[in-house]
């Protein structure tokens, strides 16, 4: 089993290895005691893997309830957030008690905000069960749901207590959803580590899943380590997700994230002057779309709703070539070029 420590919040670890759901309860009476837990996650999700925490769970001496919510980010809204609150306050939890976060990104943000703001915070644990999850979401602290505004405009940073990332359900997703996580593993290759980047595109990364994913997320800890509230360093991991947050919007989620941040990747090349045939070739070698279906006009105008804002400025992530790239800080009137850039409407 990999176990990776991150120090941001209390400290926690990144368990990585099989078995994990069966061990829910073991490894969470670790780090607090037995109480109650609230199990936040997808109807789709909830017929697959609930049963199994549940038992682990109640073998530690943890008690536990079910909340679930129906599958895609159209559902990360606050009216979900507010039903996984009246659930919370029906049964009476208490700032003792724990919140899990069962599924891929969108239970996790739902169910982390939920426990963020309930009682004015209360512990927290990830059981991702995608790749895109395990190798991103789940780290870092990052909780949100969006508005009409945009994505991720309302949430909060809160550490979790455990993260358990359970490589037996990470061999068997659906290729979709294999596809959705390996571009968050292109971001972090570009960013860093070429050789990460290499595997990707020649598909090595799948001989070692748990080195895999613990590798990345060792590349998460180093930026979230002294910049939790990503006001620095932390602002790297945003590499693809400007332009693929605003691919998204205009796609009303019908693309997923990791649709996104694939051709956001691609645009943001484009936008620095950077020759962007490599990261088009280690997308599609892990069947990811390149190019972008929108207008550059329609994507400016998502991206004003971009949480990312500050005042009238806005900061991007440009690649200057894999293992190296760069902040640029923008006033807003600049996006339009940038997206021109990034589509390729302007040379």
């Amino acid at each position: 089993m990999e176990r990776v420590r991150i120090e941001a919040g209390n400290g926690y670890d990144v368990l990585i290895g099989p078995g994990l759901l069966d061990q829910a309860g073991q490894q969470l009476a670790r780090v607090m005691a037995p109480c109650r837990v609230m199990i936040v996650t997808d109807d789709t999700v909830r017929g697959l893997y609930t049963q199994r925490v549940q038992r682990s769970l109640a073998a530690a001496g943890f008690e536990s309830r079910v909340f679930s919510f129906p599958a895609g980010e159209r559902h990360k809204t606050l009216a979900t957030l507010s039903a996984i609150l009246e659930a919370m306050g029906e049964w009476a939890l208490s700032r003792s008690d724990a919140v899990a976060a069962l599924g891929g990104g969108v239970p996790g943000d739902a169910a982390g905000f939920a426990a963020a703001v309930y009682g004015r915070g209360m512990p927290f644990f990830q059981i991702p069960t995608t790749l895109l999850a395990a190798v991103d979401a789940s780290v870092g602290g990052k909780t949100a749901v969006d508005l009409k505004a945009g994505k991720n405009l309302a949430g909060a940073f809160h550490q979790p207590e455990l993260v358990l990332c359970d490589t037996g359900v990470m061999k068997g997703l659906p290729a979709h959803l294999v596809r959705d996580g390996s571009a968050e593993m292109i971001k972090h290759g570009i960013l860093v580590d070429p050789g990460l980047f290499d595997a990707l595109r020649t598909g090595q990364w799948k001989e070692d899943l748990a080195g895999t994913i613990a590798r990345n997320v060792r590349i998460k800890r180093d930026f979230v380590r002294g910049d939790e509230e990503d006001r620095g360093k932390r602002q790297f991991l945003n590499l693809g997700h400007t332009f693929g947050h605003a691919i998204e919007t205009c796609s009303g989620f019908t693309l997923t994230h990791g649709q996104g941040v694939a051709m956001g990747l691609v645009m943001a090349a484009r936008a620095a002057g950077m020759d962007p045939k490599p990261i088009r070739e280690a997308c599609r070698a892990c069947g990811l779309p390149t190019e972008c279906p929108y207008s550059a006009a329609e994507l400016a105008e998502a991206a004003l709703g971009d949480k990312k804002r500050r005042g009238g400025e806005i900061t991007l992530v440009l690649p200057e070539a894999v293992g190296k790239c760069h902040l640029k800080t923008i006033p807003l009137a600049e996006i339009p070029l940038y997206f021109r850039k990034g589509t390729g409407e302007a040379k």
